[in-house]
């Protein structure tokens, strides 16, 4: 028997090593989400610990849980339990990582690291010993600081959820350290665990990593010095292999298998629940949004007594039926307290994107497009087949244009107050090193001359890193860059890594998140740089991932100057204007678009649209409806333009592929230009539903 073979059992069951129930776990490792702390993404991490043979793996990044949502996802397509946690700072007691054991600890990490960022700011997340005490139900802490460090934390938490951890990387000063570390965790009582300290996913990563140390400490690699890692040994491996690390310590070896089972916790019980709207008119949800839907539907439709309310009244029951099986009324009725608190305050509203093909939210009065008439497909905006990433169901998205400025501001401390400062927050948006933040700071860790990353610079794209690295080789050979030097060539290599990154946590334009109870439960919290907000750690995509309701409130300059123009309208003009009933045929408009005078009108300003106006010369409103459409990504890359001003100015006989496409086809004369198009003619050509057809879009 080898001593792999001896400390891989416990309690005289053997486990097999590189398996799930291999001896040693990996409790917690950094990620790029550290910011600067560490140099592979959560979904590497996930990836490169499957293939090393662990089954259970915990990411625990400094002050937060930012890369939590997304390598729960990849972990678990990977077959992988992730165990949740974060590191924080603790007044005398050093960095501390904390992992959950059950969603009450997971509570109060949230917590936690949210008074963390509330007493540290942006850049630090730093709690005292006794508010560690507080939250410290349904938590371990694992420390590998200082013997002064253990002193601190041991008298708030007891040596039940604390453990003294000690990590191999083949380092005799590390080897020192561990030695006092060990010794006073012994002298009061406390276990050992080991740990490996993981920063990077594959030894490959450890230039990127010593490059993101040498930005957060503004230094470059040649005065770095002692300060960077001194091996590559901080990389995920194989369970048996660390395990023969610690063969002196079997017990620390044990120790983290026993500290993964209790820390059963995963994000599948998260817990999130809307909050409640206020009730006006029944006592169920689904019963208010009828309600409220039925009461729009007269004003908009007319009543039983109107031509159009047959077809209405089908469509709206039809869509409430979907909405009560999804369970998603809630969601409906919280927009629309928005939307009627603006009506109250005077602050112009208007829902925008796929929100118009929905019949409900036109009742509401969230949207102004009647989609009845128009006779828009619901399924592009909600269907009970849509999924999110994950496979769970999807929220439908419901985006509110408002004034830029005070007026949406007011609605948005609205929000606030009638949820709760600890009940609300704004979407993040993980800043990225892009094509020129990343030339610059790598430039500056080489100790590269500023006059040629300066040059460099100009040379790259601004925003998206699209180019690869034959492409970055020749910029950088235009810069005067001698591209077969070596540094260079490191210089070229660690832009390429650092691309895509996050570099920090910013706000999303107009998402919130709301909750009932406390948010600050269900994610971390941290203060926004615009006073009076706050902002969660997660995306939209990871709220999205996770079912958590987001609302966009979007500021638009042009909602501003219709809010301003109404009523000079009403005072100079004596017209009371109402944007929903605007009629669509006055000739003076069309005679300005065909002219392309449309400088400063939304949707028509840019110079596309203004080289296109002239070529298409719209008569009617949905020529209007069409010109924005095409002059958009999707029939631009598919060479849908020219087809169609060749066909709508005579010179191109319209055609379709199949004649029963024509009726789906024909209003934009066989040219397939709107989403919708394509999901009618999955459904006329191959028998889709409408759930399977957006699917497929």
């Amino acid at each position: 028997m080898t001593d792999c073979d001896r400390v891989s059992g416990a309690g005289g069951v053997k486990r097999r090593a590189g398996s799930a129930d291999a001896e040693y776990v990996e409790l917690h490792a950094r990620s790029a989400f550290s910011f600067l702390r560490g140099s592979s993404l959560p979904e590497d991490l996930a990836h490169a610990a499957a293939a090393a043979g662990h089954g259970v793996f915990g990411l625990a990044d400094v002050g937060g849980l930012y890369g939590i949502p997304r390598f729960h996802t990849v972990a678990r397509r990977q077959g992988l339990r992730p165990l949740v946690g974060a590191e924080i700072d603790v007044e005398g007691g050093g960095r501390v990582a904390l992992l959950c054991e059950d969603r009450g600890g997971y509570k109060n990490l949230c917590r936690l690291l949210t008074l963390g960022h509330a007493q540290g700011g942006k850049e630090a997340c730093r709690v005292t010993p006794s508010q560690l005490a507080d939250f410290r139900q349904g938590l371990v802490a694992l420390s590998a600081g200082t013997p002064q460090h253990l002193v601190v934390l041991a008298a708030h938490l007891g040596t039940e959820r604390l453990f003294a951890e000690v990590r191999r990387h083949l380092d005799p000063r590390q080897e020192r350290e561990n030695r006092r570390r060990i010794d006073a965790a012994r002298a009061r009582g406390m276990r050992v665990v080991a740990g490996s300290g993981i920063r990077h996913a594959a030894p490959a990563g450890k230039p990127l990593f010593d490059a993101l140390t040498c930005i957060r400490l503004k230094t470059t690699l040649d005065e770095a010095g002692r300060r960077l890692s001194r091996n590559a040994e901080r990389h995920v491996r194989p369970p048996r292999e660390i395990a023969a690390r610690f063969r002196d310590l079997p017990e620390a070896v044990r120790l983290t298998r026993e500290i993964a089972d209790r820390c059963a916790y995963t994000l599948d019980d998260l817990g999130y629940e809307l909050p409640e709207p206020q009730f006006l008119h029944a006592e169920s949800l689904d019963g208010e949004l009828w309600h409220r839907t039925m009461h729009g539907a007269h004003r908009r439709y007319g009543g039983p007594g109107s031509a159009r309310w047959p077809r209405a009244i089908a469509q709206l029951e039809r869509e409430l039926a979907l909405i009560a099986r999804l369970g998603l009324a809630g969601y409906f009725l919280i927009v629309h307290d928005i939307v009627l608190f603006c009506g109250s305050e005077n602050v112009l509203v208007q829902g925008r994107g796929s929100a118009a093909n929905s019949a409900v939210c036109y009742a509401l009065g969230i949207t102004a497009v009647d989609p009845v008439g128009m006779s828009l497909l619901f399924e592009r905006f909600l269907s009970e087949e849509r999924t999110d990433s994950t496979g769970h169901k999807a929220w439908p998205d419901i985006d509110l244009d408002l004034p830029s400025g005070d007026q949406r501001e007011k609605v948005i401390q609205h929000v606030y107050q009638r949820y709760g400062s600890a009940g609300a927050a704004m979407t993040a948006n993980m800043i990225t090193y892009r094509a020129r933040s990343a030339s610059r700071e790598i430039g500056k860790v080489l100790g590269l001359p500023q006059e040629e990353l300066d040059r460099i610079s100009k040379l790259l794209p601004q925003f998206e890193f699209t180019t690869d690295y034959d492409s970055l080789q020749h910029r950088a050979r235009e810069a005067g860059l001698a591209v077969g030097d070596r540094r260079v060539g490191l210089y070229l290599q660690l832009c390429q890594q650092i691309a895509g990154l996050p570099r920090h946590l910013g706000q999303h334009s107009g998402g919130m998140v709301i909750a009932r109870g406390r948010l600050d439960e269900i994610v971390p919290l941290e203060p926004a740089s615009m006073p009076g907000r706050v902002v969660v750690q997660w995306d939209k995509d990871d709220c999205a991932d996770l079912g958590i309701i987001k609302i966009d409130l979007l500021g638009l300059g042009m909602m501003a100057v219709l809010e301003q123009a109404i009523p000079l309208v009403r005072a100079h003009e004596g017209v009371q204007l109402d944007l929903a009933q605007l009629p669509p045929d006055d000739p003076g408009v069309y005679r300005l678009l065909k002219a392309a005078d449309t400088i400063g009108v939304f949707q028509v300003e840019s110079r596309a649209q203004m080289a296109t106006l002239p070529r298409m010369r719209p008569d009617h409103f949905y020529d209007i409806v069409v010109e924005v459409a095409i002059i958009r990504p999707g029939p631009i890359v598919g060479q849908m333009v020219n087809p169609y001003l060749e066909r709508r100015a005579g010179r191109e006989e319209p055609s379709v592929p199949h004649p029963s496409l024509w009726p789906v086809l024909q209003r934009t004369l066989g040219v397939p230009l709107f989403q919708e198009q394509l999901m009618r003619i999955a459904m006329t050509a191959a028998n889709f539903t409408g759930g399977e057809a957006d699917e497929l879009r």
